[in-house]
């Protein structure tokens, strides 16, 4: 038996009051008042209500102890992009990795592998897959439904997965962005509770008002909270917090979801509607096994020093301490790497745009958002072929099929902001073929070709000097710490602002540009995809 003093806070009684937590065999046995005590605060340990654990770059056990210094205690897991490389065997990979760590992983079953019939991915989850999937107590929910046009024009696979999640009993997530009207309120009335992809304040209150629970996101590149945190106070029940996708540094030198408490309470927000959604309503809705500081709860709580500052000095799971005033308190290996990484060397010849009258579809990125625009624009020529223009920030996009040597697809992007050399990933939105901008074709070729040497991972710089985060699990993971996955990635980060790119996080914007179901224009290994009218669109247009 262990005693524990503060200022508890008690989101489900909206009060605070000093007292003391009686923790036994993992639970909480009893909490009463005391006139005496510290003056530190004991808040429910903090979850985030929707996170993709492969966009930290660490496997699971790497992510925990990154996770658990900022005062997350559970994650409300998709394992999704890992299932779009490997299929069953990555999601078990990232069960297997996650058991070893105190972190409450709560992995639920990918919906959309491949996320369309438009690209090259490494499986398919059919709806027999799915169902068998959601039959095991190890996962559980469905994950974010992103083939929103499947629901609501009700095709057979799509139903029969929604189906299955009903006949377990288990939530379904959704993924529904600028969805709205008579499409939204079908969307809604086939169960999907959840979306985290709003941008708008309008957006998000129309799906609220058809009952659906709004995470508000705030990840390294698509960042909501600044729309959206009005919420937390006017339907303090039907919000949550969420990273979606947050990489290594941010995690480590920004937070979790402890910094979105934060810049909640200096916007003035009520705080009990913060730890609400933070904790309570995450729980609640998932059914997650974490406890919210009541008798008879498991002991998972966390220790601030203020209210103001929200510094968490000690984190706690299961009545234990496995976070301590700056140390992680448990180790975790991690397991061996898997991957599945098929791509051979390119040439220069590969990623040629012969000349072509007309003029050429330009994907427009935007700067924290994962939408981008789309405009025309006449390219540059050279020697009778079309290449980069950085003077008009006008540069070449290239995306190969990490899982054979099909032909290179190439596009035209604005806004990256690249004056020389090039960027490649092989972590690109879902399917994680091989994507790369760049100045040059022969910047772009050394990029691509790194990528192929390491099997996958991140590169950035030109030909005579090149950066590079090898990726071995997956092409998406590294099984070193997280320490040294953020500080090679800031690294990165650096070497591509000396590049040009004024982007806040010029990798994870790029992972987005093939992204397939998230409007306007996106560029996949089997061409450019109009995301609005769902259809390939050819890059020229003749005048």
């Amino acid at each position: 038996m262990r005693t524990y003093q503060g200022i508890v806070v008690d989101a489900l009684a909206r009060r605070r009051f000093k007292g003391e937590i009686t923790v036994e065999n993992g639970k909480i046995t009893r909490v009463e008042e005391k006139e005496h005590g510290n003056d530190t605060f004991i808040l429910p340990g903090l979850v985030d209500a929707h996170v993709h654990i492969e966009s930290s770059m660490t496997v699971p056990s790497a992510f925990a102890r990154m996770a658990v210094a900022r005062g997350t205690v559970a994650v409300i897991s998709d394992p999704h992009e890992i299932a779009n490389v490997m299929g069953v065997e990555g999601i078990d990979y990232m069960l297997e990795d996650a058991r070893k760590t105190p972190l409450k992983f709560w992995f639920g079953v990918p919906s959309c592998v491949p996320a369309t019939p438009f690209e090259s991915a490494g499986a398919v989850l059919d709806a027999q897959a799915v169902d068998r999937l959601l039959a095991r107590k190890d996962l559980h929910y469905l994950s974010e439904m992103m083939n929103f046009p499947g629901v609501v024009y009700e095709v057979p696979e799509v139903m029969a997965k929604l189906a299955s999640a009903k006949k377990y009993g288990k939530v379904v997530d959704g993924h529904a962005p600028g969805l709205s009207g008579v499409d939204l309120q079908k969307y809604a009335a086939f169960g999907i509770s959840t979306d985290h992809e709003c941008f708008s304040y309008e957006e998000a209150l129309e799906k609220i008002k058809l009952g659906m629970k709004i995470l508000i996101r705030e990840g390294s590149a698509a960042r909501n909270f600044e729309a959206l945190y009005r919420l937390i106070d006017e339907y303090p029940g039907s919000v949550m917090l969420c990273t979606d996708d947050s990489h290594p540094d941010t995690l480590i030198y920004e937070g979790h979801i402890d910094k979105l408490i934060r810049r909640g309470l200096e916007k003035g927000l009520d705080l009990y509607n913060l730890v609400r959604a933070a904790s309570v309503n995450p729980v609640e809705h998932y059914g997650l096994d974490s406890g919210l500081l009541r008798e008879g709860d498991p002991a998972d709580f966390i220790v601030v020093d203020s209210l103001e500052s929200f510094r968490v000095l000690r984190t706690f799971i299961g009545g234990e301490c496995v976070y301590d005033s700056g140390k992680v308190l448990f180790e975790a290996e991690a397991s061996p790497a898997i991957n599945v990484f098929l791509r051979e060397k390119i040439t220069v010849a590969d990623v040629k745009l012969p000349v072509h009258p007309g003029k050429v579809r330009v994907i427009v990125a935007e700067d924290g958002e994962l939408l981008t625009g789309q405009e025309l624009a006449t390219p540059k020529v050279e020697d009778g072929n079309l290449v980069s223009d950085p003077v008009r920030d006008l540069l070449k996009l290239v995306v190969l099929s990490r899982y054979g040597n099909d032909p290179a697809r190439v596009g035209f992007i604005r806004n990256i902001g690249l004056k020389e050399g090039a960027l490649a990933s092989s972590i690109a939105h879902d399917s994680h073929n091989i994507i790369a901008v760049g100045v040059k074709d022969e910047d772009i070729v050394a990029a691509v070709n790194r990528l192929v040497e390491n099997k996958g991972g991140i590169v950035a710089g030109t030909p005579g000097r090149l950066l590079d985060l090898p990726l071995e699990v997956a092409g998406l993971m590294s099984t070193r710490s997280g320490e040294e996955v953020a500080a090679r990635y800031r690294e990165l980060n650096a070497e591509a602002r000396k590049l040009g790119t004024q982007l806040e996080s010029p990798f994870m914007t790029l992972a987005f540009m093939s992204l397939l179901v998230i409007p306007a224009l996106k560029l996949g290994d089997r061409g450019l995809f109009d995301v609005t009218k769902f259809e390939f669109v050819d890059l020229f247009i003749d005048e």
